[in-house]
């Protein structure tokens, strides 16, 4: 009987990805020894409510990612547990670890993790961003958690900060494990890249930085190292717009820099924003099924990205919540007093519950 190409080739795909008892090892022996620092070197005060220590895990690239765990003082599990990454550009010791740290002390277990190439994790090139490896972050997150003795497999949450809010959003798409999804501030790095701010890059301008983006390809290539972009524009110029002027007064300043932060040196390399240029994160976040919680600022330059966002997703288990006043940097610590705390925890609490 004669079978279609379209036949054969699903046939072949079959037995290459799935006919086969043959497995690859998952062994976490062979991680990639990293240099962890011991000290408590965090933007924000350590809790005396909360046990804190450093681990390390595997994503599917092989790429060994460090994190915080933070445990409840006195728990005992299983817990409810929560992943959370970002901002784009920043570190475990700044906004992320606050976050984690502050849930840890409403009783759920947690972990801040840096992305590949970034902070204390492993990945090299240094600096470079994907809009699937990040994702991919997440899901290697939930890996972990999901092996731990005192966390609950089938309670597991993850907080994404700015950037790492789209990469969140697509990690719920596609990870099903996710129960629970918030996002802090959100970017849509593949929509920012491709479109620049408030969507002025046309198809034109996209060329344009094609041409100039490949052609440091070629001069990284010749030079055998990695450009880097820069981090946080210091000193600031006299009509910087107030968003940076905000990202500077977190950044550059003993309120949130720290010795690892992209975003307080000399930034990601200049040719990580080839990839999320074609690649849109959010193409199918109209499929997530599982709880999701948007929090923006009202006065934020961000905060179309995730009105937008919100737009597209689907169910009675959705939620938009814009902070009146609130910048986008507001919600990267509590300096302001406006991150809502109550309602994240109330949120994980409703869709985090033992069955």
């Amino acid at each position: 009987m004669k079978r279609t190409i379209m036949t054969m080739l699903l046939v072949a795909g079959c037995i290459c990805a799935g006919a086969t008892n043959e497995k690859q090892p998952t062994d976490n022996n062979d991680m990639e020894k990293l240099e962890l620092t011991n000290e408590w070197d965090k933007v924000f005060p350590q809790s005396d409510k909360v046990e804190h220590s450093k681990v390390t895990f595997k994503n599917r690239y092989g790429i060994t990612l460090a994190a915080d765990l933070y445990i409840p003082k006195g728990s005992t599990g299983p817990l409810a547990a929560i992943a959370v990454s970002g901002p784009f550009g920043a570190v475990k010791e700044q906004s992320s670890g606050l976050y984690a740290q502050t849930m840890a002390e409403r009783g759920f277990l947690t972990i801040a993790f840096d992305p590949s190439y970034t902070g204390e994790s492993g990945g090299q090139p240094r600096y470079v961003a994907s809009p699937d490896i990040n994702t991919e972050d997440f899901c290697a997150a939930v890996d972990y958690l999901s092996t731990r003795k005192d966390v609950d497999p089938e309670r597991i949450g993850i907080i994404g900060i700015c950037g790492w809010g789209g990469m969140a959003l697509n990690a719920a798409a596609i990870d099903t494990r996710i129960k629970a999804t918030v996002t802090s501030t959100m970017y849509d790095m593949s929509r920012v890249n491709a479109n620049g701010y408030f969507d002025s890059m046309d198809a034109d301008g996209r060329y344009e930085l094609r041409k100039k983006l490949n052609a440091q390809r070629t001069e990284d290539a010749r030079n055998g190292s990695y450009a880097l972009a820069g981090g946080v524009v210091d000193p600031l110029p006299d009509d910087a717009p107030q968003f940076v002027k905000d990202y500077h007064a977190y950044y550059k300043t003993p309120r949130g820099y720290h010795k690892r932060s992209l975003n307080s040196n000399n930034g990601w390399n200049v040719t990580s924003a080839l990839s999320f240029i074609n690649m849109p994160l959010l193409a199918y976040s109209d499929e997530i099924r599982s709880a999701v919680l948007m929090i923006h600022g009202e006065k934020a330059h961000s905060c179309y990205f995730s009105k937008d966002a919100f737009k597209k997703l689907k169910g009675d288990n959705k939620q938009l919540l814009i902070i009146p006043g609130a910048s986008h940097v507001d919600l990267y610590d509590n300096q302001a007093g406006v991150i809502p705390y109550d309602t994240i925890e109330e949120f994980f609490n409703k869709y985090l519950q033992a069955k």
